[in-house]
């Protein structure tokens, strides 16, 4: 019976290994953003927190409708932790922007907008 358990227990372990080297070969940094805002998400920017200038637009040509989520990547090398993301609605152009999100504690990024106070909102998970 120990020799079953035994098997079983490296078989468990062999299985594990590709997932744990897939894990390890992601960046720290990467997130899914969820939008909640009612509206369709034109452009999505991520840019180290201590950079002037915006990156390229992750979205490229897509944009992200309401209810959708985009799991952002980040290339292994990216070291620091510090983010701003900025979004763009389609209906109008207008944005909004946070500053200084640490994604290596953040997986999850999820935004909503309120009309009654003309806000968006983002809570980080």
């Amino acid at each position: 019976m120990k020799a079953v358990v035994w098997a079983f227990g490296l078989a468990i372990a062999a299985m594990s290994v590709p997932v744990t080297s897939a894990v390890a070969a992601e960046a720290k940094q990467n997130f899914v953003l969820v939008n909640k805002t009612g509206y369709e998400i034109n452009a999505v920017f991520v840019s180290p927190a201590k950079s002037n200038d915006w990156e390229e637009d992750v979205l490229g040509q897509d944009t992200l409708s309401d209810g959708e989520s985009l799991k952002i990547r980040f290339q292994r090398s990216a070291k620091t932790c510090k983010w701003d993301l900025k979004v763009v609605y389609a209906v109008d152009d207008s944005n909004a922007v946070w500053s200084g999100i640490d994604l290596c504690t953040v997986a999850k990024v999820t935004i909503r907008y309120n009309k009654k106070t003309d806000t968006t909102t983002a809570s980080f998970d």
